[in-house]
């Protein structure tokens, strides 16, 4: 289940802003738009793209992971293609609509909540393994789109990755994805309780551990930390990826300067979350939170002062290590403060609001920039919001799930 949720994440490429971002020259040119209509269309095609994400974690308990992802992954292809006939602003705004909804969200969502129901003990380290696929597509996607631009045409491009969408991940889901260990007679982590050591064992015997309904998620501390922390960090840096190249010209340097800074920040996320990872599985995951924030923190102050390779890769890699520890934690900490019976119900809540901060990112700062002439005053409002959030991020400490028996 390792390699297909990673798979799964990689195949979404084409609905993740650094995909979408290869693209949005042509789409420039083609249709005569200005960046505030193509800013503006994606970020309305974005918000609009998080509304269904709490029906897709019902259809989700209802229908199981399979057949959930099964119909998502169909539709996926079918959006890249359409992408493809797209004529004017209003057929780009309906593909970003789709592109985002299903692949940026559903298939994320999905793949990480696959995770989720195979691992407990060991799905920090399942989590950050699984991610390199993210890392790894951050890092190739976006040159080898531009080679396939140039090879075949933009319209011919997109088609050409709904096809591989079909082609790799409907075979894959057919045939090796199941949607519990419980159906093929195996046991989450991989481990019979009778392997468990004796100590274990008779501690368990005493407690058991319940499931949070949405109802009783909604009110508790944690979840409204974890969906602020959530927000910031989809909307902050689904900006600065959007507008890196712009970010680089209007500091003297180069669109090759932007690219290299993708590579560094690769690394630097596939490193960190694997860290992250193996941390979440041995320390308190609020402490881990705290310090993806101040990450964060440190890559928007490092971003406002890139002036050459060595400023840039300072900034990537503070930047990357933010996310990956954040993907880290985000991956682990629902099954563990919620559990698994209503977990697509309860982080499909959390999706739509994900997606949501990422609609505002990219508008916000091109409109800042159109307005103040660069994009210091909105990463100074940036910096003040995650600041507060290291501190904050301390008291999203675990719900009581103990029942005493």
């Amino acid at each position: 289940m390792l390699p297909v949720a990673m798979v799964i994440i990689m195949a979404a490429s084409p609905g993740q802003t650094f995909g979408i971002s290869t693209f949005n020259p042509y789409l420039l040119r083609e249709f005569g738009l200005s960046h505030s209509e193509l800013s503006g269309a994606y970020m309305l095609g974005t918000l609009l793209a998080s509304v269904p994400m709490l029906y897709v974690g019902v259809l989700m308990d209802r229908y199981g992971l399979r057949k959930t992802l099964v119909v998502v992954v169909t539709l996926f292809g079918l959006a890249c293609i359409g992408m493809s006939r797209t004529q004017g602003l209003v057929t780009v705004f309906i593909g970003f609509l789709f592109l985002r909804m299903l692949g940026q969200g559903a298939m994320g969502f999905l793949a990480g909540n696959t995770l989720a129901m195979w691992f407990n003990r060991r799905l920090g380290v399942a989590s950050g393994i699984t991610s390199l696929g993210e890392a790894f597509a951050v890092g190739f996607f976006p040159p080898m789109s531009v080679l396939l631009i140039h090879s075949v045409g933009w319209r011919s491009a997109y088609a050409t990755l709904g096809v591989a969408v079909w082609m790799v991940g409907l075979p894959l889901l057919t045939l090796a994805f199941r949607n519990r260990p419980e159906e093929i007679g195996q046991y989450v982590d991989g481990t019979p309780p009778s392997s468990i050591p004796p100590a274990v064992t008779t501690r368990s015997e005493s407690i058991s551990y319940r499931d949070f309904d949405l109802r009783e998620a909604v009110k508790t501390r944690a979840y409204w930390i974890l969906a602020i922390a959530a927000a910031l960090a989809s909307m902050i840096i689904t900006g600065i990826h959007f507008h890196t190249v712009q970010i680089y010209v209007d500091h003297g340097l180069q669109e090759a300067d932007a690219a290299a800074m993708f590579t560094t920040y690769a690394i630097a996320f596939s490193i960190s979350i694997l860290i992250g990872g193996v941390l979440a599985d041995r320390l308190p995951l609020n402490l881990l939170l705290s310090a993806s924030m101040a990450c964060l923190s440190g890559g928007v102050f490092l971003v406002m002062r890139v002036s050459d390779a060595w400023t840039s890769n300072m900034f990537a890699g503070v930047a990357g290590s933010g996310q990956g520890l954040f993907s880290a934690v985000n991956a682990t900490i629902w099954v563990r403060y919620y559990g698994r019976k209503n977990l697509g119900k309860i982080r499909g809540g959390l999706m739509t609001i994900g997606v949501a901060a990422s609609s505002t990112g990219p508008f916000v700062m091109g409109a800042g920039h159109d307005l103040f002439g660069g994009y210091n005053e909105i990463f100074t409002v940036f910096l003040m919001m995650t600041l507060p959030m290291v501190g904050l991020a301390f008291l999203a400490t675990r719900p009581a799930r103990i029942v005493l028996q």
